[in-house]
């Protein structure tokens, strides 16, 4: 197993469904990416490769830099937020064919929660800096990404909307 110069992130050999070649098909196939043209798609592929993380294990930290991305492939990753300094408070568990990551499209490029995998986790990492400068190129492409990510950012903003009410509703807060 090769690592990067992330410590939370694992390129993982070529094996079976992780080869080079099953990549562009896992990338078109991913449901956050429905639709894209054979273009596009073929620029994110480009910006992408496999990631797995333990049971456990931090993927990013609140107030890190956001440069990455991930496409769920398998298992489950808790959202958290700090709380009163010490505390962790679950904002929302996502899973296959979820989206992780969005700051990285957003000023000023700062993780705005912590990501921990709850589960072993499989996904598919893309490079976001390299996704910005594309996007700086081709305005089609990066209009198709802010709609889509724009649409996680509401996902993420009702979870925590409604985990907010559930506490004030059974009076913890």
């Amino acid at each position: 197993m090769k690592t990067t110069t992330d410590t939370t992130l694992r390129e993982v050999e070529p094996a079976g469904t992780n080869t080079p070649s099953s990549l562009p098909g896992l990338v078109a196939e991913h449901p956050f990416l429905q639709g894209m043209t054979p273009e596009h798609l073929a620029i994110l592929t480009e910006c992408a490769m496999f990631a797995e993380f333990k049971k456990g294990e931090v993927i990013f930290r609140e107030g890190d830099p956001a440069n990455r991305f991930y496409l769920i492939r398998s298992g489950r990753v808790e959202l958290e937020a700090e709380v009163l300094e010490r505390d962790r408070m679950l904002i929302q568990t996502i899973g296959p064919g979820d989206v992780l990551g969005w700051s990285w499209l957003f000023p000023p490029y700062y993780w705005r929660f912590d990501a921990r995998a709850a589960t072993p986790v499989k996904a598919l990492f893309f490079y976001g800096t390299w996704l910005r400068e594309y996007s700086e190129q081709d305005h089609n492409l990066g209009y198709e990404l802010m709609k889509r990510m724009a649409e996680v950012v509401i996902k993420r903003l009702q979870s925590a909307r409604k985990y907010l009410v559930e506490l004030r509703t059974e009076g913890r807060i």
